[in-house]
């Protein structure tokens, strides 16, 4: 399975709005905390490490320098 880069989510705003609101009133460790099994929890679902391990690769290169 390759990484799927392509928007696939219906509702992507409403993904978007639903992630930040989960994050509000969280400090920034607790926040760094949820991002870390909400990571994990989709990994699991997504089931294929060489497809995890690519997407973490992307995401830090995305990352300014």
């Amino acid at each position: 399975m390759a990484l799927e880069r392509a928007l696939r989510i219906e509702d992507s705003d409403g993904v978007y709005a639903a992630v930040i609101e989960a994050h509000e009133g969280l400090s920034l460790e607790q926040s760094a905390a949820l991002n870390a099994r909400l990571v994990l929890l989709l990994a699991n679902h997504i089931g294929d490490g060489a497809v995890v391990r690519e997407a973490l690769a992307k995401a830090r290169a995305s990352l300014p320098r």
